[in-house]
């Protein structure tokens, strides 16, 4: 229960359907609010709502759950400029290492190739919440770029440069970004965990 993720009220199941209840938000999600503007966020506000994702993140890490999949279109921002996490249905335990849906199915690669970090490629459940912040740091460059850090090749080429490639500096594509907030940018998204 944080204001920066969705809630969740009830998961049940009607017959073989299974479904989750979860809470309202009237809003937009990031991917779609800069596709519909067709222009990145200002850095004020990219940075805000960032910082409003990461509070959501620090929750569920603080809980031990480890998101996975973080991405614009799984960050909503409400009419009110409140960002949401959404989507935590590949998010699984820090310390989980049976059990997990992933596992039952033998899925070996879980996230979405545009922000999945160099390690979750390898083993997406040998990871901790750095993955978040990798993620995140994709999820910033896209709001302040309009495109995600490697956005041309196939879904392996764009795998690889994550795990081997620098994205173009943040300033070279907006001179007038901030330096600081390009240097956050770029941290976030080191190809090392440790780093």
């Amino acid at each position: 229960d944080h204001p920066n993720i969705v809630r969740a009220f009830d998961v049940d199941a009607d017959g073989d359907t299974h479904y989750l209840v979860m809470e309202y938000v009237k809003g937009i999600d990031l991917h779609k609010l800069i596709k519909q503007s067709e222009r990145p966020l200002h850095f004020g506000l990219a940075g805000d709502y960032v910082r409003q994702a990461a509070l959501g993140l620090q929750h569920a890490h603080d809980a031990g759950l480890v998101h996975r999949d973080v991405k614009p279109a799984n960050l909503l921002v409400d009419e009110h400029g409140v960002v949401k996490l959404l989507d935590l249905g590949l998010a699984r335990f820090a310390e989980q290492h049976d059990g997990s849906v992933t596992d039952a199915h033998n899925e070996n690669v879980l996230g979405t190739a545009d922000y999945l970090a160099p390690e979750q490629a390898v083993n997406s459940h040998d990871v901790d919440g750095r993955v978040d912040i990798y993620g995140l740091g994709c999820t910033l460059y896209y709001l302040l770029t309009g495109q995600p850090p490697f956005n041309e090749g196939s879904l392996a080429q764009r795998i690889a440069c994550h795990q081997n490639v620098e994205p173009k500096h943040l300033r070279e594509l907006r001179p007038e970004c901030p330096e600081p907030l390009a240097d956050i940018c770029h941290a976030m998204m080191a190809k090392k965990p440790d780093e």
